[in-house]
């Protein structure tokens, strides 16, 4: 299509339409990459909850579906926490009510929760299936691996939530930015600071982020439909990235219990929580997060603080009760529509056009 007004992410990245599929792990596979890619999007896997011979498998199935369609392969970026003994026994204390009031062996070792940082394996891993587009959560992986990232020919995206991480990420390589709004869904990507307090909406990040770097920009958070497409192009975005609207398709890997949260949920009732990860992600609002307070010092780091609630949610959880599981989901969740991911993702961009050619 020649009508969109900034071409410069359909040049940089080979799709056809400004719209990028957040890659949300646990939620997303190749199905939903697939649906998008296939409409002309940029389809996404999340490799941080995946084995390297399960990315492989999606690559294949992706690429089998697809073939000649771009993909983009996401990773997380953080620290491996150091041990802190102490901050776990006191986390775990604070959950001792709920395993007494579901008989949980509170006694039993506490589960381990953990999410695969960007490392050497990950980076040989890029180099042998030579993924189109690369992206990274919470900043960038070490340079010596980015370059090598940068080698096999694949565009670097990171997602900033301010405009220092957005100049940051350019000085440091990213091909485009990510300009993720407090109204986003999941883990928030911020990097340079832990300060909740400096978190931002879309619509204010987006411009000022676009003045800051020469890079092209993606607007994400807070964008279910063609209306805010169009107002992130105004704003000075090249694209957008879209996560919540896509959890309530079909190809979304969500729990009964996450989808009834999604569908019934008020659009105000999502809120900034470390409870299930220890770092700052947003979600629908559930028993744990009412009662302990979304944010808790308690929390061990990233990405620990899941596994004192592993034994709760195996209780729970079959049950179809969500009141110990993440409910991840952005603020424009009332904006979801059940609709195939294709399907959606070509309805957003015709829309869009016939609002941009007004």
């Amino acid at each position: 299509m020649s009508q969109w007004p900034d071409r410069r992410i359909l040049d940089l990245l080979g799709i056809e339409l400004p719209i990028l599929q957040a890659p949300m792990a646990g939620a997303t596979g190749s199905a939903m990459a697939i649906a998008v890619g296939a409409a002309g999007g940029l389809g996404a896997l999340p490799c941080a909850m995946l084995t390297a011979a399960q990315i492989a498998e999606e690559i294949e199935a992706f690429r089998a579906a697809c073939p000649g369609r771009p993909l983009n392969l996401n990773f997380f970026c953080h620290q491996p926490p150091l041990p802190d003994a102490e901050r776990d026994a006191r986390w775990k204390q604070a959950l001792k009510p709920y395993y007494s009031e579901l008989g949980a062996d509170f006694e039993a070792p506490t589960p381990v929760s953990n999410r695969a940082p960007f490392d050497e394996q990950s980076c040989q891993l890029v180099e042998r299936l030579r993924p189109e587009v690369v992206s990274f959560h919470f900043g960038l992986p070490a340079p010596q691996l980015l370059q090598r990232v940068k080698a096999t020919g694949a565009k670097v995206l990171s997602s900033a939530t301010t405009v220092a991480e957005a100049v940051w990420l350019e000085r440091h390589g990213c091909d485009a930015i990510i300009a993720m709004g407090y109204e986003a869904g999941g883990h928030r990507g911020m990097f340079l600071s832990e300060e909740i307090t400096s978190q931002i909406g879309t619509f204010a990040l987006v411009p000022q982020i676009a003045d800051a770097v020469k890079v092209p920009v993606i607007a994400a958070g807070g964008i279910g439909d063609h209306r805010g497409l169009v107002a992130a192009l105004a704003l000075g975005a090249s694209a957008v990235q879209i996560g919540t609207a896509y959890l309530f398709c079909p190809e979304a890997k969500v729990s009964a219990a996450h989808r009834h949260a999604l569908d019934t949920a008020p659009a105000s009732e999502t809120a900034l929580t470390n409870l299930f990860t220890g770092r700052p992600a947003r979600g629908i609002i559930n028993r744990v997060m009412r009662e302990l307070g979304p944010m808790s010092e308690l929390a061990p780091r990233f990405p620990l603080a899941g596994g004192a609630l592993m034994p709760l949610r195996a209780i729970t959880d079959p049950q179809g009760n969500s009141d110990f599981s993440n409910l991840w989901s952005g603020q424009a969740l009332r904006l979801g529509r059940h609709l195939p991911a294709g399907e959606l993702t070509q309805d957003i961009a015709d829309k869009a056009l016939q609002q941009i050619g007004r």
